[in-house]
């Protein structure tokens, strides 16, 4: 079945030939392709999340995990997936939160930066994106830099050398139905089904590949794949009305350059 924990095995086995990177190796270090980032929205399903990390640390393979706060905030959850060896990141939903209010937004931000970093070597973070909100997260670069909190990067704004992006989001692989998970640069390519996804990667389709995969996509056993398909189901559908009336388009970011330095 597609979107099984089964096949994210099969994933993982695609990835043999590629340097599977967390994002903060991406931004940190000088890493020859072909090259896959892994990283994991963790915006739900917690018992998800450990099944992806613990499949992926028996493969060999460290991603990163970014947690929103206080939804999927967990230290027991946390914890035992930072000792499998994957990064632990900050799922920001702060302009949600303040209502559009920047310098609230930024507040809120440093606050709950400062409650991972209690626990947690926190390094980048990522941006949450919820479709049924008005807002955009990333906007608060425009008032502020990495630097001003110790960060390496962004999930989205840091990546922008990436060959392509592919995002599980909508239950596809071709973007069909974002409205906010997308990166603003790479190549696009054809890819609906997971079978699509394996054969591009193993026919190295790109040397850059970033992938996000939310862990609730992949339950294990079939009642978890059932729940997770009437989830989609209802949001995609959510989602296609939404996306009648307003599709955002990514900000742009003139104060600094908010790219992979290298």
């Amino acid at each position: 079945m597609d979107f099984s924990l089964k096949m994210y095995s099969e994933i993982c086995r695609a990835l043999e030939p590629y340097r599977v990177v967390t994002v903060k190796q991406y931004l940190s270090q000088d890493i020859e392709p072909p090259l896959v980032i892994m990283r994991h929205d963790v915006d739900k399903d917690l018992d998800c999340a450990l099944a992806v990390a613990e499949l992926e640390y028996r493969m060999g393979i460290n991603s990163t995990y970014y947690f929103r706060y206080p939804r999927t905030f967990d230290l027991v959850t946390m914890s035992k997936i930072s000792r499998w060896g994957h990064e632990i990141g900050y799922h920001y939903e702060v302009m949600d939160k303040a209502g559009g209010n920047i310098q609230k937004a930024l507040d809120i931000f440093r606050q709950e930066l400062d409650i991972f970093r209690r626990y947690f070597p926190v390094s980048t973070v990522c941006r949450h994106g919820n479709p049924l909100t008005k807002w955009d997260g990333k906007e608060i670069w425009e008032h502020c830099d990495f630097k001003d909190f110790d960060l390496e990067g962004e999930a989205y704004l840091s990546l922008a050398d990436v060959s392509v992006y592919l995002t599980d989001t909508g239950r596809n692989w071709c973007g069909s139905r974002n409205i906010k998970d997308f990166l603003g640069s790479g190549s696009s390519v054809s890819i609906k089904k997971t079978p699509e996804l394996i054969a591009f990667l193993q026919n190295m389709g790109a040397d850059r590949i970033y992938l996000n995969c939310h862990p609730e996509r992949w339950a294990p056993g079939l009642w978890g794949w059932v729940k997770s398909l009437l989830r989609d189901k209802t949001l995609n559908l959510g989602k296609f009305l939404i996306n009648q009336c307003h599709r955002p388009k990514p900000p742009s970011f003139p104060g600094g350059d908010t790219r992979r330095k290298n």
